[in-house]
């Protein structure tokens, strides 16, 4: 893949990573709650699970749920019922001092994060226009799949790592248990909002 195309291809994910988005959300609001290094397993878990995803949708997966409208209709529905989920998770969170470091409330593991991948319509659009835009025919469509899922690893792990220390500053900012229910509630509504991207 030619340096151009690559540094395109960097800017489009760039854009997609970095927008408003459940994962970014949810970075956020685990950053506040828990600091930066027990949201590391999120973290991780997001980002593979973006790479799961970019192999399934460079090795065929991905052209099943535009084959089958049902599919990505039964996606939309069940990524809408975890988002909800998660935002009353987030809004309804116990006040956790950050300095205490060993509450009873837990960061979400990794694999939830992971998980979430698999029905976040934002990461489903982020992949297959990044697999339709940039991959390359032929005997290059391999070598194209690696620089895509580098550029993905490079711009997930920036964008995480900002809004991840964002909410962790804003979690030592926020000391009142008032001023934590009043940030989590907004962050809750904010991982609701995100149902509306699915359906828009």
């Amino acid at each position: 893949m030619e340096l151009s195309l690559f540094l395109s291809m960097l800017g489009f994910l760039w854009v997609a990573a970095i927008t408003p988005g459940p994962n970014n959300m949810l970075l956020t609001a685990s950053g506040a709650n828990f600091g930066f290094w027990r949201s590391l397993a999120l973290l991780v878990g997001i980002m593979l699970g973006m790479q799961i995803m970019l192999l399934m949708v460079a090795f065929g997966i991905g052209g099943l749920i535009l084959l089958y409208p049902s599919l990505h209709l039964f996606m939309k529905i069940a990524g809408s019922l975890y988002l909800l989920w998660l935002a009353w998770k987030i809004g309804t969170a116990k006040y956790e001092k950050l300095e205490t470091g060993d509450g009873p409330a837990a960061p979400m593991p990794f694999w939830q994060g992971g998980l979430l991948q698999l029905i976040n319509p934002k990461a489903w659009l982020m992949v297959l226009g990044a697999v339709a835009s940039f991959s390359l025919a032929g005997k290059g469509y391999l070598g194209s799949v690696v620089a895509i899922s580098i550029a993905l690893a490079i711009v997930n792990f920036a964008s995480a790592v900002i809004w991840l220390g964002f909410g962790t500053l804003i979690g030592r900012i926020l000391r009142s248990r008032r001023a934590w229910t009043i940030f989590n509630v907004f962050m809750g509504l904010l991982t609701a909002a995100c149902v509306l991207l699915i359906w828009h």
